[in-house]
Parts: C-alpha cells; structure tokens; sequence
C-alpha cells in the first residue's frame, strides 16, 4: 500500500486488524471444537497468567520495586502463547524488550522472572538485566534485547548453528513493528533466505512504535510484504486470535524444520497499555475509546467464549483458573520479596561466556 493509501483513520485499522487475517477455516469455536480440549485449557492458563503477571508488574514498578523500563505485554498474549505451542523444547527463542509473556509461557518460573524485574539475585540473570533483559540458556531462551531490532541477527546466527551442526531446530525471533525499518532487519532476511535458514520472523504489530503510529513511519501498511524483497515466505495473521497465531507457525515450523526454509509472519495484535511504564496506559497519541473497541477483541475473552461456547469451560472453571494464577503470581512476588540482592561485587562477573 503506497503512502497516499496508508490507513490514517482508527476505525480502518481496526478493521484490518481484528479480520480474519489469514483465512481462518471456520469460526473460532469450529476452530477450538477441533483442537486438544487440554491444550486449549492450557493456551487459556498460559495468556492468564500473561495478564496477572503484567497486572502485578505493573503495580510494583508504581510501587518502586522495579526501576529502569519495563514494557508490558498486556492486549498481545495470544502472539506469544499461540506462537510458542507450535515449538519443541529445544528451539531457539529471542524477543524485543517487551518479552515477559514469552518468558511465561516458555517456562521459566513466575518467581524467578519477577525478582528479575525487581534487581535480585535469584532472578533468572542473577538481578543483572533486568526488565528486559531475561535469559535462561536452558530453556532455549535467548533473551529479550533492549536495542530495538537487536535480536534478529543474533536469530539468524543460531539458525545457521542449527543448520551447520544438523540438529532440526527452529529459530523464532519476536519483533516489534518498528523493527522493520532498521538495516539489520533487511539484511538479516537477505541472508536467512539466501542461506535457506530455519528461522521465523514473528512481527508483532502493535501499530505504535512508542507514541507513533504505524501509518506515519511506513510507507508500506501489509509489513509481511516486506519479505518479497528476499523471495521469502510470508503471511499475516490476526494476532488476537490464538488458535490462527498457532496455526500459522504450525505451518513456518513445519517449512523450517522439513525445508530450512525462513518466513516472515506479520501478528496484527494491540497493546492496552502505553509503550512502557513511562507512557499512561493511553498516551496522548490514541483516545480512549480507540483502546477500549481494542478490548473488544481481548484474546482472553475471545478463547474463552469459544471454549464455553462448546461445552469445554463454565464461568466456575473461568474463576477457578483465574484464582490459581492470580495465587501463583502472589508467590512469585513473595518469593521476590524473600530475595536478596545481589553482591556489588558481581558487577565483574558474567561480563564474557566461558
């Protein structure tokens, strides 16, 4: 879409946002009817647990127990959870700095992720990095990266690992929509598909790089198209519908592990919140009754409608779900609390990989 034609009014891009995307084969409760009744019941935990996490988050940094940035994932869970389904154990994962969600659902222990976000030593990076800045080698977890677009050459590098050492492992890189515009970008997919290298660039289109619209820095509205330039395969997917986000890196994981083949995947999604702790949960650059038609296509509520609407889950189920977590991410913040922070003296430790 040329510049004269970008989309310049909410409403519009809220249209093209909450469509089907990639064509959807029948409604979500068709789609959700069809699944694992467990693995549905643990897709919706997974985003619950997401939203609880970054609710806390989001009162402890206003309590001053985080310091620094911490950018929250709220509005986008069905991205990371329908995303990283779809993966084994062992694939590689790398994010922005907005990566607390993938963190979650990877894995890695609520606890151990919130003394990160508050500086302490039995955080997953020994209190070191951070909001955004959460590593776990074990996991495959390659870590959120605070310079934007940062991650995706670094994707590409043990994607060609991967491959050199012939071990059938994908690459899956988090992004935000201002990425795209950044060199390393462009010259990252030249390589990965010059290469043939199984890695998934997973653009997380949130419309707003901090306070900007996406309409006012790209030239280009269907980013996706951006991997024509490369011969790559790309698509777009509704990002707040997870059964399709699934379905969608089903379909990438299943090209880059069988082919080495790289794609590009555009998750239309929305973030509820501002850009970060530092932004009002609205900003001054969208109205509230922008973010509030957003909350209308909430993941949550659109898997969980669907699950009821098929017998899977009752209201009783929902708050029973929802009381687990919200205990769950209590104890995380009491076992912060416990923590200790770390030595001065391990400002020299950890500075080079043995």
């Amino acid at each position: 879409m040329s510049s004269s034609n970008a989309v310049t009014e909410s409403a519009n891009f809220t249209e093209l946002l909450c469509g089907t995307g990639r064509p959807a084969v029948g409604t979500m409760e068709e789609r959700a009817r069809a699944e694992d009744p467990a693995l549905l019941k643990t897709m919706l935990e997974q985003m619950v647990l997401v939203r609880r996490f970054e609710e806390k988050a989001a009162e402890m940094y206003t309590l001053g127990k985080i310091g620094g940035f911490c950018h929250l994932y709220i509005g986008q869970e069905a991205v990371a959870v329908g995303a990283l389904s779809a993966t084994n154990p062992d694939d590689y994962i790398f994010t922005s700095y907005r990566e607390h969600g993938h963190a979650l659902v990877r894995g890695m222990d609520p606890g151990e992720i919130m003394a990160e976000l508050c500086g302490k030593r039995s955080g997953v990076s020994k209190g070191k990095g951070g909001s955004m800045h959460l590593f776990d080698k074990g996991r495959s977890f390659m870590g959120g990266h605070g310079i934007v677009g940062g991650q995706i050459p670094l994707a590409a590098g043990t994607a060609f690992s991967a491959k050199y050492l012939k071990q059938p492992r994908v690459t899956l890189c988090f992004f935000g929509e201002a990425a795209v515009n950044i060199g390393s970008f462009h010259e990252t997919l030249n390589l990965a598909a010059l290469w043939k290298l199984p890695v998934i660039f997973i653009c997380e289109n949130n419309r707003f790089g901090m306070g900007t619209p996406i309409e006012r820095a790209s030239s280009l509205y269907e980013l996706s198209q951006k991997a024509c330039a490369y011969n790559m395969a790309r698509t777009w997917v509704d990002g707040m519908d997870v059964l399709s986000v699934r379905e969608t890196l089903k379909e990438a994981v299943d090209r880059a592990r069988k082919n080495s083949a790289p794609t590009l995947i555009e998750a239309r999604t929305y973030r509820f919140m501002g850009h970060s702790m530092s932004d009002p949960s609205h900003g001054h650059y969208r109205t509230k009754v922008e973010v509030e038609e957003q909350r209308r296509h909430d993941p949550i509520k659109l898997l969980s409608a669907a699950m009821e609407a098929i017998g899977l889950v009752d209201q009783a189920y929902l708050d029973e779900v929802d009381q687990r977590v919200r205990e769950t991410v209590e104890e995380s913040v009491a076992f912060t609390e416990r923590s200790e922070e770390p030595d001065a003296s391990e400002v020299y430790t950890d500075v080079y990989v043995d």
